[in-house]
């Protein structure tokens, strides 16, 4: 499927996702496969992180599949796959996600006014969402490719409840780095409004939340900055 009509999908309204089972192609779900688990029971807990410094405060009333507001940058379709590790790793259906990210910049919605984030942004309640996972344990959302803020690599939060809205697991999602990389490509792209470049970004092997190790939450990324990009992950929980 070509990104834009990916894209395009991921902004219908509405919480059920029939399309979805399409999103990704062979090999990305092989790749995911390998990381996270293949339904046979030797998939590994994805690693619980922090959800600071800047959580939703209020996600139930963020039920969207885009996330953009008015924030612009390169596009990005995000697919999270949910797999349950209890049921040898079998989607896990009706489950809640919460994700959110930094805009190009490196700000957060719903903060401000502080050292670690001068611009206020407290009336503001972009890149944030909340999707129900349909039967195949998946979401997507539409929204941008995160920029970064000194101390992190570039990086999206992830909360994970069951039904019930209990709390299964707070992770994070890593990005592939190199030469090459969605990363370098994005933040050399002044185009696209991402003006800070590379200079002074921390990498993941030296992150303070990722430096023990990404094994478990490093996704896939595909794409490119003319087409925009996709991201898939599987995240496997204790459901």
């Amino acid at each position: 499927m070509e990104k834009r009509t990916f894209l395009k999908s991921l902004s219908l309204g509405g919480l059920a996702f029939p399309f979805l089972t399409y999103c990704i192609d062979n090999s990305n779900a092989e790749v995911e496969d390998e990381n996270n688990g293949t339904g046979d029971g030797s998939c590994t807990t994805t690693a619980s992180e922090t959800a600071g410094p800047f959580p939703t405060k209020n996600p139930s009333s963020l039920q969207r599949i885009d996330i953009r507001g008015d924030r612009t940058g390169i596009e990005m379709g995000i697919e999270i796959t949910i797999l349950n590790r209890n049921t040898s790793c079998e989607p896990l259906e009706i489950a809640i996600v919460d994700i959110w990210h930094c805009d190009k910049d490196g700000n957060y919605s719903e903060y401000g006014g502080t050292g670690m984030q001068p611009t206020d942004y407290t009336g503001d309640h972009f890149l944030r969402g909340r999707q129900t996972t349909d039967s195949n344990g998946k979401v997507a959302f539409t929204s941008i490719f995160p920029g970064w803020y000194r101390g992190r690599a570039t990086h999206i939060h992830v909360h994970v409840y069951n039904a019930s809205g209990n709390s299964l697991l707070v992770t994070q999602i890593a990005f592939p780095e190199g030469s090459d990389s969605a990363v370098v490509q994005v933040n050399a792209s002044s185009a696209n409004g991402y003006t800070q470049g590379m200079s002074g970004y921390t990498y993941n092997s030296n992150d303070n939340v990722f430096s023990d190790g990404v094994e478990t939450e490093m996704s896939n990324i595909s794409g490119s900055i003319s087409e925009g990009y996709s991201l898939t992950h599987s995240i496997v929980v204790n459901g």
